[in-house]
Parts: C-alpha cells; structure tokens; sequence
C-alpha cells in the first residue's frame, strides 16, 4: 500500500522544522561537457548537412537497392504454408546483411578513390 505523502504543514507542526541543505550539483555545459567553448558550432545543422549529402544519399539508394533484390531473391511475395513468418524474419535478416554489406562495399570504393586521389603523384 502506498504511503500518504506529508505536506508542508505536517512537518512543520512536529516542532522541528527541518532544513534541507542541497548539495551542489554538477550541470553540463551547452557544449556537451567539453572544454573550450565553440562559438556558432549547431550539432543538429551540421547533422542535417550530413543527411543532405550525395554520399549520404547514394549510400542509402545502394542499400535500398540491395536488400530488395534480396527480398526478391527470396521471393517472399510468393508462397504458402505454415512457416512463411519464419521465412519473412529470415529473409528480412538476410536483406539487412545484403544492404550492410553493400554500403561496406561502396564505402570501401570511395575510400580506395580517397587514398588515390592524395597520393603525391596523382592528378585531380
């Protein structure tokens, strides 16, 4: 049973009226805690700046694109019996793996590019 919650009153009426000396507590910063202030830095612009990219998009086009052709692979329109939920989650899973492992590959490119391109005699 829950217990019935004092007021103000109740604990002044007991004669000893208590004071509760808080302890200071430690707050972040507006910057999240580091040191040095950054003066115009937005975490949330800069995320959206992100999304925004060609990379960004191009990566989530090359997993989209993988997971449904394993999806398709997969041919979980079609079917019947009693196990298709088990063929769906296992099907799904085999997409994510599918479109991971796409985005790895394509990130692995970019990279590859990236190097190539800072070597000392390479042309832009």
């Amino acid at each position: 049973m829950a217990k019935k919650a004092t007021t103000k009153s109740a604990t002044k009426s007991s004669g000893k009226a208590r004071k509760s000396r808080s302890k200071p507590v430690a707050r972040l910063s507006s910057s999240g805690g580091r040191s040095g202030k950054q003066d115009g830095f937005d975490a949330g612009e800069a995320f959206v700046k992100l999304l925004q990219s060609p990379l960004v998009a191009e990566l989530v086009a090359v997993a989209a694109t993988a997971a449904l052709a394993s999806l398709a692979e997969h041919g979980i329109a079609s079917g019947g019996g009693g196990s298709r939920g088990k063929r769906a989650g296992k099907a799904v899973k085999e997409a994510g793996k599918a479109a991971a492992a796409a985005v790895g590959r394509r990130l692995g490119n970019e990279i590859d590019e990236i190097r190539k391109a800072s070597k000392p005699g390479a042309k832009a």
